[in-house]
């Protein structure tokens, strides 16, 4: 890629993506001749200012972009005239419009932040917050109302204890009814304290109840994914696990490994992974629960990873076609040893913000087992993201001019039967729609999806949701909810032998 790997500007959190990938050794002579398209360095510009900004986005795009090629304004050629590539990223001085117009017209998940620290937080379940996860919707068809309801409450935060919960309505903050024009600086701004306005439901309408909810978001809070976890005995002594993941985050392995223990102590003959709310994370975290609810087919192929043309022929030469193979495992990174049920068959209950590592799930188990969704089709994010940083050094030093940081797509995960293209969503095998109106208790027999999946399970009909009285069409999709679609790849590879 570069006369020497380390050289690089970019430092590669491959997001499907984030990951570091760390390497020492020296690029060869012929590794150098395959990809001499790569080498940017030697056409460096010094552009100063903001315009430095713009450079590192063309560059970080033009290495690792997905559409790379097909983006003609990405081309190599750009770099074959310092000058005009200089006065070209002159004319191009805001980075973050800039970003958005060298995106493919495909390209629905790449964005561009200004800070980077809050991205990495992020990216390990820590962010600042009160603790109401919520969503939004318009209050009326064709109103510019806008009203939030609680999916659930994160365990330990401010919002714990007060006087709400899931399933409650809001539609004020601070004495302000929310429209379109407003609930983003209401909800969303820098200020860490608000009163939430709450609401009630009357003959379709939404009604403020005069209930008054005073929150503080707490920075750097770190939320436990693991949301519930038990077993239900349901007829003749059948047992059912039930597993709410909220994240996939690598240093949660542990924990759920003992769950799985426990399912095992139980000998439970079903599972069931809750991943409504789960829009992904840590693709390392995710084959380790695939081998957790399977076991039987360690070292066998879970996923394969998909680059641009010319970065996939430098990793295949650089570091053999292994490198971009995710395969089952029988032991966590620790060494520990994997609590795998070996189970033939898995029921995932899904909703339109089930993304990312949630569907690299279904998908990299159904090449093997048979995977019965439950719920709404998932969002349909087939692809990757990284996160590039811009260096000014051979030590990865970080640009002080600026804390920009890219989160492009980078690359496609396919499962071992070489199926990648999910882009409409996966669609579930029993469409259940979640109904705003009557969300239940989370892990507690009633709660319309739990029972539904139980009744599949145990072949009754009894508690069958009915067609939710809100539709869902009137669904706003907020900031957090994209930022938090992702996968994560830990890969070092330096693990890799030169091949």
């Amino acid at each position: 890629m570069l006369n020497e790997i380390k050289k690089t500007r970019f430092n590669i959190l491959l997001i499907l993506v984030a990951t570091v990938i760390s390497c020492s050794k020296d690029i060869t002579t012929e590794d150098n001749e395959l990809n001499q398209n790569l080498d940017t360095d030697d056409l460096e510009v010094n552009l100063e200012g903001e315009l430095q900004v713009s450079d590192f986005v063309w560059k970080g795009l033009n290495e690792f972009y997905y559409w790379q090629e097909d983006v003609s304004e990405l081309s190599d050629e750009k770099l074959n005239d310092e000058k005009e590539y200089a006065e070209y990223i002159k004319n191009n001085s805001n980075p973050k419009i800039f970003f958005e117009s060298l995106k493919h017209p495909d390209d629905r998940f790449s964005w561009i932040q200004d800070d980077y620290v809050e991205l990495e937080n992020t990216l390990q379940g820590v962010f600042a917050t009160n603790g109401v996860e919520f969503g939004l919707l318009y209050a009326c068809e064709n109103c510019n109302e806008v009203v939030g309801f609680v999916k659930y409450i994160l365990e330990g935060s401010n919002a714990d204890g007060k006087n709400i919960k899931r399933g409650d309505f809001f539609n004020g903050v601070n004495g302000t009814i929310l429209n379109d024009s407003n609930y983003i600086s209401l909800l969303f701004g820098d200020d860490p304290n608000y009163t939430l306005n709450m609401a009630s439901i009357a003959n379709g309408r939404v009604i403020s109840n005069g209930i008054n909810v005073e929150l503080t978001k707490e920075e750097n809070f770190k939320s436990n994914p693991i949301q519930v976890n038990k077993t239900f005995d349901i007829a003749d002594g059948q047992q059912v696990g039930y597993l709410m993941y909220n994240q996939f985050v690598a240093d949660k392995s542990d924990d759920l490994n003992n769950i799985f223990g426990l399912f095992n102590n139980k000998n439970i003959n079903d599972l069931i992974i809750d991943l409504r709310y789960n829009g992904g994370g840590s693709v390392k975290n995710c084959v380790e629960l695939a081998s957790m609810i399977t076991g039987q087919f360690k070292s066998e192929v879970f996923a394969k990873e998909q680059w641009n043309k010319k970065l996939i022929s430098y990793l295949e030469k650089r570091f053999g076609s292994e490198s971009l193979i995710n395969r089952f495992v029988d032991t966590l990174s620790n060494g520990s040893q994997i609590n795998s049920l070996n189970l033939d068959r898995v029921y995932m209950i899904t909703s339109s913000e089930s993304a990312s590592a949630s569907e690299l799930l279904i998908n990299g188990l159904s090449s093997y087992i048979e995977v019965i969704q439950i719920g709404e089709r998932t969002v349909g994010k087939n692809v990757g993201s990284i996160t590039v940083y811009d260096y000014v050094d051979n030590e990865q030093t970080k640009n002080p001019d600026h804390t920009y940081a890219m989160q492009p797509i980078v690359l496609k995960m396919a499962n071992s039967d070489g199926y990648a293209d999910y882009s409409d969503g996966l669609e579930p095998t029993r469409l259940i729609e979640e109904d705003i109106t009557n969300l239940g208790v989370l892990g507690i027999l009633g709660e319309p999806l739990l029972t539904s999946t139980l009744n599949l399970i145990s072949g009754t009909k009894k508690l069958t949701p009915l067609k939710p009285k809100i539709n869902k069409e009137f669904l706003i999709i907020d900031p957090l909810m994209i930022s938090r679609q992702k996968m994560i790849i830990e890969k070092n590879f330096n693990d890799f032998e030169l091949k």
